[in-house]
């Protein structure tokens, strides 16, 4: 079977799961961009997306064939991507905790945003972006799917294992967080 640009997210998974290793690679190009937010937004820090959207993108291709229900292959990408950051974020965790006595104030701002990054990114989108990542999980997950993927609140009930009444209830609670701290930030003189 000769798949085109068109070709839907579980017909490539199909392919895929044949062994058309082509497949795989188009729907790894079609939705990189929506893993690493799934990424970021579990782990809070865009240092280690990379490595672990490489690790996420690796086992898609381990477990491709796993997947039974290839309509649902945004609920296990999603499982598949906010796990792996999970586990990284334990794993730097565990090893921060046992490295801190070692680490001095120079070495512990190493990875704070350089020159570069902050000419690249705008002041108030980079502001918005901390505050999203300081939003609670619980809040932050549903808000980044909805607003930043553009999903629908059944999707995100679905992948979240959550009620539609519960993902509706998080993101007001969300928004109002948001406007609290962008509120004060801008009162601090934060943002413009």
């Amino acid at each position: 079977m000769t798949l085109s640009p068109e070709s839907g997210d579980a017909e490539l998974i199909e392919a895929a799961q044949r062994g058309e290793r082509g497949a795989l690679d188009a729907f790894v190009r079609r939705h990189d961009r929506w893993v690493r937010g799934v990424v970021y937004t579990s782990l809070g820090n865009a240092s280690y997306v990379d490595d672990v959207v490489q690790h996420v993108w690796t086992n898609v291709w381990q477990q491709v064939g796993t997947l039974v229900e290839t309509q649902r292959w945004r609920a296990w990408l999603f499982r598949m991507a906010k796990n792996a950051a999970i586990d990284f974020g334990q794993k730097a965790a565990r090893q921060r905790k046992r490295s801190q006595p070692l680490l001095s104030d120079d070495v512990a701002t190493a990875g704070e945003p350089t020159p570069l990054r902050g000419a690249i990114k705008s002041e108030m989108l980079k502001e918005v972006l901390d505050a999203i990542a300081g939003l609670p999980l619980i809040y932050r997950e549903p808000f980044v799917l909805r607003h930043l993927e553009d999903w629908s609140y059944v999707q995100i009930g679905e992948a979240l294992s959550l009620p539609v009444d519960t993902v509706e209830t998080r993101l007001v609670r969300a928004r109002r967080l948001l406007r609290e701290v962008l509120a004060a930030e801008k009162k601090s003189g934060r943002v413009q």
